[in-house]
């Protein structure tokens, strides 16, 4: 598995990989919605910053960035659990001191997923464009080191 910079030309891949993942975690929103953004982002990810998941397939994922925004961490359904999300959101941690993200609380996956990577929520709101309750979810780097050393001294 290799972690690299997200280029252009990734943009059709990693749009592939957004709505098929859009359409599975978030079978509570009409489809509609994510098809018809489909051409919005792949514009958005062709000047995107973040890093994807290169396999000899093509593209297992990647996670998109906005300084520290966390704009969408995607796994092909192919490749989840192999280790994927945790490998691209720890080079996004490498880069980022601090990184925020929305997610759907409906979503309880993603939700326990970014828990266990050490995110905490720190406010609910509600998405305008979909009337769908979400959390904003925070980590710094910081609290990942004190993490570290309360299990060092147990």
């Amino acid at each position: 598995m290799i972690i690299r910079k997200m280029q252009s030309a990734d943009r059709d891949q990693a749009a592939e990989i957004w709505l098929e993942a859009n359409l599975q975690a978030h079978d509570f929103i009409d489809p509609c919605y994510w098809n018809s953004h489909l051409d919005e982002v792949k514009t958005q990810l062709a000047q995107a910053e973040g890093f994807v998941c290169q396999r000899e397939t093509g593209l297992a994922g990647f996670i998109g960035l906005q300084n520290g925004f966390i704009a969408g961490l995607f796994v092909r359904d192919s490749f989840r659990g192999q280790g994927v999300g945790k490998a691209l959101l720890n080079r996004a941690k490498e880069a980022c001191e601090r990184l925020s993200l929305d997610v759907y609380q409906k979503n309880r996956r993603a939700v326990a997923f970014y828990l266990r990577e050490g995110f905490q929520i720190r406010w609910e709101s509600r998405d305008i464009h979909t009337g769908e309750d979400e959390y904003r979810m925070e980590w710094n780097s910081l609290s990942d080191s004190e993490r570290a050393k309360g299990k060092q001294n147990l």
